[in-house]
């Protein structure tokens, strides 16, 4: 079997982030784990219009800064012909060794327009902070949130959502909503976001950061211009309650440590499994001839 290739998407258009040193520090362990045969790229989508093919096996898209909604720029189409072109080729039985794409935030919310799940859309107020997820009935049974109470916690940092959703449409594709926001009874009539979404057996997605990395973040907060900022645009307690649940091991600690790196795991056992069988075929057809 020929090492897995992984494509990670990087949609921070040069944006000063923690997210990417996190899915690359999750990557990182994944392809260095015993009996792992696995590379991975980047690629620099916003900034250089890089795009990959479908050589790779295993995509995972970050999340970024701005308005989800298409302006015209020129990386857009070549983005969204790479969703289109991975859930084709997922359709197509011919295909043995399927294409498992992970979609966080920014790129979520682009899915979730694409694939017409529901409404993208501005929120009042920018979501900031480390706040519960509640699982629906649906996610209950997710593998990937097996190992998660509910509700878990997530870091949330967007200031735009998914909301509507469009359950009929999203049980003709088979796509199933696994979470929601927290609920805010303080505000009369706000529907609760969704959060994360199977699109497919492939493909997933969140709205929040499962990449997010407890100890590296706590050390990024702590520096005096990062605090000083969170504190001036969220106010100090946001800032002591981010530190408090950034030092508690069931809470970011446990879904950094859950989510994507199963998905990573499930992603590598399909693989693999689908190539065995591949090569029984390819057997049975050579002794029949």
């Amino acid at each position: 079997m020929e090492p897995l290739k992984i494509a990670i998407l990087d949609m921070y258009d040069g944006y000063a982030n923690e997210g990417m040193r996190c899915i690359k520090a999750i990557t990182e362990r994944f392809v260095n784990q015993e009996g792992m045969e696995a590379t991975y790229e980047v690629f620099d989508v916003r900034q250089k219009c890089e795009v990959p093919d479908l050589s790779f096996d295993i995509f995972i898209s970050s999340g970024g800064p701005g308005n989800p909604q298409p302006v015209g720029e020129p990386w857009e189409k070549p983005f969204f012909l790479l969703l289109d072109q991975i859930w084709q080729y997922n359709r197509q039985p011919h295909h043995p060794r399927k294409k498992h794409l992970f979609l966080i935030c920014h790129s979520f919310q682009m899915a979730c327009l694409h694939w017409g799940v529901g409404l993208v859309c501005k929120r009042g107020s920018t979501s900031f902070g480390i706040f519960p997820m509640t699982k629906t009935h649906f996610g209950q049974k997710e593998p990937f949130f097996k190992n998660l109470p509910d509700p878990f916690y997530a870091v949330d940092s967007r200031d735009f959502q998914v909301i509507e959703p469009n359950h009929h449409h999203l049980e003709r594709i088979g796509a199933k909503i696994l979470g929601i926001e927290k609920e805010r009874p303080h505000v009369a009539h706000l529907e609760r976001a969704v959060m994360a979404v199977r699109f497919s057996r492939e493909v997933f997605g969140t709205q929040f950061h499962p990449e997010a990395d407890a100890e590296g973040m706590l050390r990024h907060f702590q520096k005096d211009e990062k605090r000083e900022g969170i504190i001036k645009n969220h106010g100090e307690e946001k800032y002591n309650d981010m530190v408090t649940h950034l030092q508690d091991p069931d809470k970011i600690m446990l879904t950094e440590a859950s989510i994507i790196p199963t998905f990573l795991q499930k992603a590598a056992e399909q693989l693999s499994a689908n190539v065995v069988v591949s090569m029984q075929s390819e057997m049975n057809v050579e002794v029949r001839m």
